[in-house]
């Protein structure tokens, strides 16, 4: 989880006609497109069920550039915006169809004065009920609340949960947010240096845990060794949770009993190890870790793979499930999804 980078531009006093052609040269930079160019890679079909998940003309497109490691996609569709956590720069961005990316929110994961060398930013976003951003913040390790709005954002925040039983959380990754209000998470030890071995590690265990609507916090697994992505399916009757684990790299299936407890865990998928995960409203699995995107039914059978060199983090479905973005690595992808075409 790694990288970085930046620009600038310069002007200069001159005469009446220079300044002119100066101003006439600069009108493609102050009215320049977003970044968006065909990004190397492939999709590759391998049921003819992802003929009614993505176009059959689809490319992979990059539409912003130049983070350090972005993860967490949110896309925000009242204000037509996707948000991103640079995990590495403590950063959210947004970026839009019209101006592309801008900075969002900074101090996003760690409010902290002591310079520290940990991915110290927000990872998985979310917003609440009431239209509020929440956080995983790796830094000041808790799940919290923006205090602001969502066109005026600001670095203040109320703390939802960052400890369970007297101890302190590793680093809160990723987070759902079930109907009723409740919020599901994971907490792997990334943001930690030294992960599982610095001696600010609390817990024994890595855990997934729950924050109810009154504020309980509730230990749901503490088996897995690098609880990760989370994602519920449409009817919420079950869930799945990835471990980003090499030596057990497994995406978990749970069930949810009537209190909202996690029970009957088995595996769903072991082919490749997980980071991020979504499901779309037909059930189907969309996974993301090193090259790329797979995308799985309903069953657990694998559809396809929109392959990407490197690592994908994470992925967002935007406009009624008929676009995908996915954080891969520095870069901010787009793919065309098609949920409503017929299987050939």
């Amino acid at each position: 989880m790694l990288f970085l980078c930046q620009m600038m531009n310069q002007i200069k006093p001159c005469r009446p006609i220079f300044v002119f052609f100066i101003f006439f040269l600069s009108i493609p930079v102050l009215f320049a497109q977003p970044t968006k160019k065909e990004f190397n890679g492939k999709i590759e079909k391998l049921s003819k069920e992802l003929d009614a998940i993505i176009k059959h003309d689809a490319k992979i497109e990059v539409i912003a550039d130049g983070f350090g490691w972005v993860e967490g996609p949110l896309w925000i569709e009242s204000r037509k915006m996707l948000l991103v956590s640079d995990v590495l720069n403590n950063t959210v961005y947004k970026w839009t169809p019209k101006k592309g990316k801008e900075v969002y929110l900074e101090y996003s994961g760690y409010t902290g004065t002591v310079p520290r060398t940990e991915e110290l930013g927000s990872n998985g976003l979310a917003l609440n009920h009431k239209g509020e951003l929440l956080l995983c913040q790796h830094g000041d390790r808790r799940v919290a609340r923006m205090n602001a709005s969502l066109d005026n954002p600001k670095a203040n925040y109320t703390t939802l949960a960052n400890e369970y039983e007297g101890k302190k959380f590793d680093s809160p990754n990723d987070l759902v947010i079930k109907s009723n209000g409740d919020i599901y998470f994971t907490d792997p030890p990334y943001g930690l240096e030294k992960g599982v071995n610095n001696p600010s590690k609390a817990a024994p265990y890595q855990g997934v845990y729950r924050i109810s609507k009154n504020g309980e916090v509730t230990l749901l697994v503490d088996s897995i060794s690098r609880p990760n992505g989370i994602a519920f399916f449409p009817d919420e009757k079950s869930l799945l949770i990835a471990n980003s684990d090499g030596e057990k790299p497994y995406l978990y299936l749970y069930d949810l009993d009537k209190d909202g407890l996690l029970v009957n865990g088995r595996i769903f998928q072991n082919d490749r190890g997980t980071d991020g995960i979504k499901i779309d409203k037909q059930g189907n699995v969309f996974t993301t870790g090193q090259g790329g995107v797979w995308i799985y039914n309903k069953k657990g059978v694998l559809l396809g793979k929109i392959k990407i060199e490197g690592s994908t983090s994470n992925c967002a479905f935007a406009d009624n499930y008929k676009t995908l973005f996915i954080t891969a690595d520095n870069n901010l992808l787009k793919v065309d999804l098609c949920p409503h075409c017929p299987k050939s």
